[in-house]
């Protein structure tokens, strides 16, 4: 995301780019509020880089020809630009947060506006769930991970740019080499390490080099315009921009090449010239322009005004609060242009003034970092809620349950490559010295389930053994984990679990094959079907939330069944005519015929929205060995 780079008075000043601005920011917007309106909406942030790279390396060009750069003016205008919206939007979070969040919460957006107040934001989510999950929704900062790429890239960018004018290298060569290496790192990290392809500044830079190159290929060789060239570029940019904003998925492997149609119709469109067709009519229009003025802070106003809604609810809000959340981004927007950014960036540039504004963002990360380190200071009113149902949230607790109840498992090769949670292994057995008998294999679905079978069967030792993909023979996730299943003989039964609804994919037939693997190594094996998922975060149902405008612990259970219809033929006919294959039904232990629920006689079961927690695994765990006791034979 980027300011203005240029008020109406340059000379050289484009409305039609700030047209495409304002397609680019309502896109996120619309996208981030109504989600199935506009399903591609989320590339244009890929837009706004390709104008910012466009942008200022036009004007460092202008500067360089005429011996105007400087590093330090660069980056005292950068100051002048980013910093005041920022501000007043992270202190707006922060003020918004001591009302509303509880501690954990605090603490986590104390740390998100670390990052964005440092510039880094794109690292420290790096780490964490990705930008299409759930849980992004409950991250009011999460936005700032595309400022961040903008200003590591312009760390080094001017610096290079200058030093390639005055040695006299090929500019163009250099940025094409530059950014042909970064697309690579990210058409070939998007697929293993889609958070990465994501995040990082590696796998984003080229989109800004494009913008970058073809500001040096028009500075380079200025040649006259032909109109109809410029009409079909126009047509051709809003065209890609278009199909991106149609076709575009959240599960499809986002950036890689699918970030070309932004990317390109962006490059396009600025290419075409402000007197081509679609520029000039559509772009360079009057309502086009003034959102396109206040595409900055209307990006940074309008993810927190969405994310606070959607915690306090701990589910997506109602629409009407969705679209008067989107509207209020607009009116403090347009109140931070006209009365914080213009003024700013109209006045004269002064060091007491860049002084003021670096030294307010000092002060405000450290605050937000002391947040951080007294766990969200839970001191606060609206940090004491009183609980509803007796139960944890969230996933420390669960681990450190496994750490100090149970026994790290055993071969120790499987352990040293198992899954972790911080400095959590995640492989654990129930007895130390006995032989296993029962091995739970899986993914995280494996893994909750685990609790209840050890702490329902005192008498066998179970082990559990998980990956992050789907559990087939086959996949090398899962090749020493089979290999030892298979060949242990004190292994007699193996249960295997996962979020089937978005594991199975095309692996129906493997996971048959799998089975009957296991089988005839004389393993009985039960395929569990799956818990249900909730649209809604258990804290609404853990604490009476201010604000909140439901409590229910409750869903149709239509919704939990429209995927439960779509893997179970799958699991049926992966054990079927396999007499030692069965199939246990743990959904029906939270579902009746009408509803689904995370709570049972005021107690809460789940951790996350598809996550048992310790009290939700020990039920599930009886359950299951109560209605089929011959798990443990």
């Amino acid at each position: 995301m980027t300011t203005p780079q240029q008020s109406p008075s340059h000379p050289k000043y484009r409305p039609d780019i700030d047209g495409l601005r304002a397609i680019a920011v309502v896109s996120v917007v619309a996208y981030h509020a109504l989600p199935s309106l506009l399903p591609g909406g989320f590339i244009g942030v890929d837009i706004f880089f390709v104008i910012s790279g466009f942008l200022i390396t036009t004007i460092l060009l202008q500067q360089l020809e005429t011996g105007d750069f400087s590093s330090r003016g660069f980056y005292e205008r950068r100051i002048r630009r980013i910093f005041p919206a920022l501000i007043v939007v992270l202190l707006a979070a922060l003020g918004a947060g001591w009302f509303l969040l509880l501690s954990d919460e605090y603490a986590e957006l104390g740390k998100q506006t670390v990052g964005g107040s440092a510039f880094v934001a794109n690292l420290v989510f790096w780490g964490e769930s990705g930008y299409f999950d759930s849980a992004a929704e409950t991250k009011p900062l999460l936005h700032l991970w595309s400022l961040g790429i903008e200003e590591q890239f312009y760390i080094f960018w001017p610096l290079l740019l200058a030093l390639a004018w005055r040695r006299r290298w090929p500019v163009v060569r250099v940025l094409w080499a530059l950014a042909v290496v970064s697309f690579l790192v990210n058409v070939t990290t998007v697929h293993p390490f889609r958070e990465a392809a994501f995040y990082s500044p590696a796998s984003r830079f080229w989109e800004l080099m494009v913008g970058g190159i073809l500001a040096c290929m028009k500075h380079a060789k200025p040649v006259a315009r032909d109109a109809w060239r410029s009409h079909a570029q126009s047509v051709l940019g809003l065209g890609l921009i278009a199909t991106g904003l149609v076709v575009m998925r959240s599960d499809r492997a986002f950036p890689g090449w699918w970030a070309l149609l932004p990317t390109l119709g962006a490059a396009s469109c600025i290419a075409a010239g402000p007197t081509s067709v679609l520029n000039r009519w559509i772009l360079a229009c009057r309502p086009m322009v003034w959102i396109g003025l206040i595409s900055y802070p209307l990006y940074l106003w309008h993810w927190p005004l969405l994310a606070f809604p959607r915690i306090v609810e701990s589910q997506t809000p109602p629409q009407w609060i969705r679209l008067a959340a989107a509207t209020a981004s607009f009116l403090l927007a347009w109140l931070t242009y006209e009365f914080l950014e213009k003024r700013i960036r109209n006045g004269r540039s002064r060091w007491p003034q860049i002084v003021f504004l670096a030294g307010s963002m000092s002060v405000l990360a450290c605050m937000a970092f002391l947040i951080y380190q007294q766990d969200g200071l839970p001191f606060r009113k609206s940090a004491q809620l009183q609980a509803v149902n007796v139960g944890d949230i969230g996933h420390d607790t669960f681990h450190e349950y496994l750490e100090d109840h149970f026994h790290p498992c055993t071969p120790i090769s499987i352990r040293q490559e198992s899954l972790t949670w911080g400095k959590h292994i995640r492989c654990f057995q129930s007895k130390a010295d006995t032989p296993i008998s029962i091995a739970v294999v899986g993914d995280s679905h494996a893994e909750h389930l685990f609790v209840g079978l050890a702490e329902s069967a005192p008498n066998k030792n179970i082990s559990y053994y998980i990956s992050d993909s789907t559990p087939y023979i086959g996949n090398k996730s899962f090749e020493r984990i089979y290999n030892h299943v298979i060949g242990d003989p004190n292994i007699n039964t193996v249960v295997i679990a996962a979020l089937w609804k978005e594991r199975l994919g095309l692996y129906g037939p493997e996971l048959k094959a799998t089975i009957e693997r296991l089988t005839a190594a004389n393993k009985n094996v039960y395929l569990v079907d799956d818990v249900p998922s909730f649209s809604f975060d258990p804290k609404k149902c853990k604490f009476a939330r201010a604000f909140s405008s439901s409590a229910t612990c409750s869903e149709p259970r239509a919704f939990f069944d429209a995927s439960y219809k779509y893997y179970m033929p799958v699991l049926e006919s992966a054990i079927a005519g396999n007499s030692r294959a069965k199939m246990l039904d743990i959904s029906e232990y939270l579902c009746d015929e009408k509803m689904c629920s995370m709570t049972k006689e005021g107690e809460l079961l789940y951790r996350d929205n598809h996550h048992l927690n310790v009290l939700g695994s020990k039920y599930i765990g009886k359950k299951m060995l109560d209605s089929t006791p011959s798990v443990l034979r």
